[in-house]
């Protein structure tokens, strides 16, 4: 995954410094206990806000229980995005959202968020009290540790946001992309969305042809060597194929990725190697997937020279990666297709 610009090695340190990723302690929910269910939720209400009892067991392994389906929920940007092509619309968010040009950020998907509170834009951005004026029932956010760390949740104020509602944290570390799909799955279905519907059942399907493609593609290219990055004023990021949920997927359809070695990645908390642009020709590669979002410069405005002399940026052979995706089978699947067709049409020229 992303990317830091700092010097600790913390990834939430990273980030805070202007990177792509941090880490820091582990929030605890207020008023969560340990359970063992299953965590897929309960009830028998249809719809969010309807009687329950409701509870969910987060990757945590705490689960939350509340006397009726949450009607007031908060989320992080890209996991709102996700339950709202469930069918799940969330009260506030946190998190990129809106662009500098006041567009919705590419974390947004198909969420109008003219109709959510934004609570927060960008990292260390939270306001408690646009949070506490949605009387929340819970918020939920992804995790990019081991340690339980609430994704977008500033440390300096993660006390005074767990006393107002419990949370959930669903995991996107080291692990493939299929399973925290099917845990925005579940949640979405606790929460009252048809998991029925027609447009949620072809978005599945979809998504399993898209991988069948992506696996067809790679064992017929096995050559075809494949560079994930990100871009900043100073460094060039090489992101492994390990503990990012869907370069993880990717490689175990086959495809085949340039590999920092873990030495490299030392400084990037084991998800990338840091480079000069002087250095960014390194690897080879003949494909190069860069870093969508809004916090890293896109492909068509560097403007380095070393850059542009890169064999797979000169043969037009450079798509979009998605970091952080929207946990829906839906916004996945032109993740493994623009890949697929990536490696289709690709010649060797790393």
């Amino acid at each position: 995954m992303p990317h830091a610009r700092a010097t600790h090695l913390t990834r939430r340190g990273l980030l805070a410094a202007g990177g792509a990723l941090g880490l820091g302690a582990a929030l605890t929910a207020c008023g969560d206990d340990k359970g063992a269910d299953s965590g897929s939720g309960g009830g028998d209400g249809k719809a969010a806000g309807r009687s329950g009892p409701w509870s969910f067991q987060d990757d945590r392994g705490t689960k939350v229980k509340l006397d009726r389906i949450p009607a007031n929920i908060v989320a992080f940007t890209g996991v709102a995005a996700a339950l709202y092509d469930y069918g799940i619309q969330v009260k506030g968010v946190f998190g990129p959202t809106r662009t500098t040009a006041g567009k919705p950020d590419v974390q947004a998907g198909d969420m109008d968020v003219s109709k959510v509170t934004v609570l927060g834009n960008a990292w260390g951005q939270f306001s408690i009290e646009k949070y506490a004026s949605l009387a929340p029932d819970v918020l939920i956010t992804t995790m990019f540790d081991d340690a339980g760390t609430l994704w977008y949740v500033p440390e300096e104020s993660k006390k005074k946001i767990a006393q107002l509602a419990p949370s959930i944290g669903l995991s996107v570390y080291d692990r493939p992309l299929t399973q925290p799909l099917q845990r925005v799955w579940d949640l979405a279905e606790s929460l009252g969305a048809d998991m029925k519907a027609a447009e949620v059942t072809g978005a599945k399907k979809r998504f399993e042809e898209a991988a069948a493609r992506l696996r067809a593609a790679a064992k017929a290219k096995p050559d075809l060597k494949v560079m994930v990055g990100s871009a900043s004023d100073q460094l060039f990021y090489v992101s492994g194929s390990n503990l990012s949920v869907d370069l993880e997927y990717f490689k175990s359809l086959g495809v085949n990725f340039v590999e920092p070695p873990e030495s490299a990645k030392k400084q990037g908390g084991g998800w990338y190697e840091s480079l000069s642009w002087e250095n960014v020709d390194k690897y080879r590669a003949d494909i190069i997937m860069m870093d969508d979002r809004s916090s890293a410069i896109q492909p068509a405005d560097i403007k380095k020279a070393t850059w542009k002399k890169l064999p797979a940026v000169k043969a037009g052979q450079v798509i979009a990666r998605s970091p952080e995706p929207i946990l829906s089978y839906d916004k996945c699947v032109p993740l493994l297709t623009n890949l697929a067709e990536a490696l289709e049409k690709a010649k060797k020229v790393g």
